[in-house]
Order: C-alpha cells, then sequence, then structure tokens
C-alpha cells in the first residue's frame, strides 16, 4: 500500500517496520564484520575465524541501509513539517535525536573504550587493532561518533530543512518526482557518484565530529527524496512493474562491484566504475526495500509494532554490548558461524531484554519512542 497523502495523521506503518528492520540488520552487521576478511585489519573484534563469504553478504547489506534509514527519516522530516510546521519539526527532533545522541554518546563512547583496554590486556588471540592498542598504550585516538553518526547527520539536515523554509526558498523536494519512474532510476546514481568517488570503497562510516562533505551530499539526496517523497507518495507505485528488475539489476551491479574491490587496481577509471556500482545498487535496492515494504509490511502487526518500538533503543546501546560478548569469544576454540551466532542471540536478548524491563514504561521509552 502507497504511504497516505501529505497531511494525514495515521502512522504509516510499512515505513516503521522498514526501519526496525534495518535497525536490526544493523546488530547482524556490526556482528559479521568480526568475520570479515575485508575488515580483519580495522575492526576491533576482528577474530581468527574469517569467511569471504561474509564480505560478500554484509557489504550488499551496507549499500542500501543507511540510505533507506535517510529516505524514511526524510519522510518523517516532511511529515512532521505537514502536521506542526517547522517549528513542531525541530522541537519533536531536538528530543527525540539531539538528546538522545547527546546522552547516550559519552556512555557509548566510555563503554566501548573500557572495553577495548580491557580487552588489549586480556585477550591472547588478539585482533590487529588491538595488536596495535597494546604496543602503543599511550596513543590517545580522537574521538568518534561511533554507531551514532546517524543522529548526527540528521541534525544537520533537519538544519537544513529550517534554513530552507525560514529563507523562504522556493525548494519543492517532491518535485524532481514527477520525472517518469524510468528516468529517475536512471539518473539518481549518478548524482551520487561524485560524492562516492572521492572516498574509498565500500562506502566508509562518516564517524568523524567534523561534518564530512561527501556525507552530506550523499545521504542529503537520499534525505531530499524522502523529504519529498511525502508530497508525492502515489510515486511509490510506478516501481512496483519494474521491482523484480530493479531487483536483479542490483545483484548484477553489486557483483561487478565486487569484481573491481577483489581486483584492487589503482586506476582511476576502476575507482570511478566502483563508485557508480555502488551508487546504483544504493539507489535500486532502496527503491526495492521501499517497494516491498509497502507491499508486505503496510499492516498493523503486533510483534513488528513492538520491535519497532524496541529498535531505537537496541540501536543506540547494541555495539557495546555486542564488544562485550565478541571480546572473550576471541580467545574461544569455536567455529566462527557459533560465535557470530552466539553475538548476535545475546545482543538481541540482552537490548530487548533491557528494553522491556527498564525502558519500555519509562520515561526513556517516552523519550525514545512518544507516547505509545
Amino acid at each position: 500500500m502507497p504511504a497516505p497523502a501529505a497531511g494525514t495523521h495515521e502512522r504509516i506503518h510499512y515505513l516503521d517496520n522498514l526501519r526496525a528492520l534495518a535497525m536490526f540488520a544493523g546488530v547482524l552487521f556490526h556482528a559479521s564484520l568480526a568475520y570479515s576478511p575485508l575488515m580483519h585489519p580495522f575492526w576491533v573484534t576482528a577474530d581468527r575465524g574469517q569467511w569471504v563469504g561474509v564480505d560478500i553478504a554484509v557489504w550488499f547489506l551496507h549499500l542500501f541501509r543507511m540510505p533507506l534509514f535517510f529516505v524514511i527519516a526524510g519522510f518523517f522530516a516532511a511529515w512532521q513539517v505537514a502536521r506542526r510546521g517547522v517549528g513542531g519539526l525541530l522541537r519533536n527532533r531536538a528530543a527525540r535525536v539531539l538528546l538522545p545522541l547527546i546522552v547516550f554518546w559519552p556512555l557509548v563512547s566510555v563503554s566501548i573504550d573500557w572495553l577495548t583496554g580491557q580487552a588489549a590486556l586480556m585477550v591472547e588471540q588478539a585482533s590487529p587493532v588491538l595488536e596495535f592498542i597494546r604496543d602503543n598504550p599511550l596513543l590517545t585516538l580522537p574521538p568518534s561518533l561511533a554507531h551514532l553518526w546517524f543522529l548526527y547527520y540528521l541534525m544537520w539536515f533537519y538544519l537544513l530543512v529550517w534554513i530552507t523554509t525560514t529563507a523562504e526558498w522556493k525548494v519543492d523536494a517532491g518535485r524532481v518526482l514527477a520525472w517518469p519512474v524510468l528516468g529517475l532510476v536512471g539518473v539518481a546514481p549518478v548524482l551520487l557518484v561524485p560524492a562516492l568517488v572521492s572516498v574509498s570503497a565500500p562506502t566508509p562510516a562518516p564517524e568523524s565530529f567534523l561534518p564530512q562533505l561527501w556525507a552530506l551530499v550523499y545521504y542529503g539526496l537520499f534525505f531530499a527524496f524522502g523529504y519529498g517523497l511525502h508530497a508525492r507518495p502515489q510515486w511509490l507505485t510506478g516501481i512496483r512493474p519494474i521491482a523484480p528488475g530493479l531487483l536483479l539489476a542490483s545483484l548484477a551491479a553489486y557483483l561487478a562491484f565486487l569484481w573491481i574491490l577483489g581486483n584492487r587496481s589503482t586506476d582511476s577509471l576502476f575507482h570511478v566504475g566502483a563508485a557508480a556500482l555502488q551508487a546504483c545498487v544504493s539507489v535500486w535496492m532502496t527503491l526495492w526495500c521501499l517497494q516491498a515494504g509497502s507491499t508486505w509490511l503496510g499492516a498493523r502487526v503486533g510483534w513488528l509494532r513492538y520491535l519497532s518500538d524496541a529498535s531505537y533503543w537496541t540501536y543506540l546501546v547494541h555495539l557495546p554490548v555486542l564488544f562485550a560478548i565478541q571480546y572473550p569469544l576471541m580467545d574461544l576454540e569455536l567455529a566462527w558461524p557459533i560465535k557470530w551466532a552466539i553475538s548476535v542471540g545475546v545482543t538481541l536478548v540482552l537490548c530487548l531484554g533491557s528494553y522491556h524491563v527498564a525502558v519500555r514504561t519509562t520515561l526513556i521509552g517516552r523519550l525514545l519512542n512518544g507516547r505509545r
């Protein structure tokens, strides 16, 4: 089912459910990086057990999971403006996005730093990053947003919404959706290539407190698309006939991207090609997910509603919880799939359990999810 028209006040269940599934997919993504050959030199919980299939799966997910987040965030930003005006949007997002960022960032940062420091002292089968920390105990790394960079960039985009509205700029984000569907599907990836060419492949997380221009452009275009989609929700119905083709084209583009990534060529044409293929996958799979969600996740389902409410808390706290589980696992003589299953399962149990017991009916739950 398509989203309600602009100005309606109904909940849009398929977007809530898509957002929740994408947030829980973040747990799978971060847990999998410990067993990724590509990330082994860089990921702090990198395990001895590795498999190239992990890279094939997680980087495909990576290319559209965050773009999908920003499309949904843009849609709900426009939804808030239609209901409460730009002032209402800023008040709501200050409480629901900025305040959690301010509160949880130091807690997450201190927890990860402490856990990593302890692991550097105690883990015998240390990852290359832990070995480096162990060999350079006086080295102080600059502060990082970690996985909370998503909230940080959302605040920049909400600020841009306020600026364009206050300045009375004649910006109609939905106007581009007047284009034919196939035209936009073909042109949109081209707009993303300049941003992706400026960074390594696969796209890195912009964790620095200094805003990265490429991330503002790349994710900002997805946010703007979502913002415009609110004015023209019927546009998604045009995706339905080509949805299977988008999925197949995305898989083909991703296979070509993997070939370039495996080639590891320094040729600039290869780098541009990798950027173009990433852009295609990110656009086409994001559109496919929106269409699939509107088709299969549009109904209000109790357990999905519960997971949707719990997903924000899970997103905020899952990384230190995951690290606390994966560090001890590094020394155990277990196959990596077993370690992966333990780390994912226990992380989800702890996050969902703590949400149910200590968050759902408390002030924290109301802060994160609004009134139930």
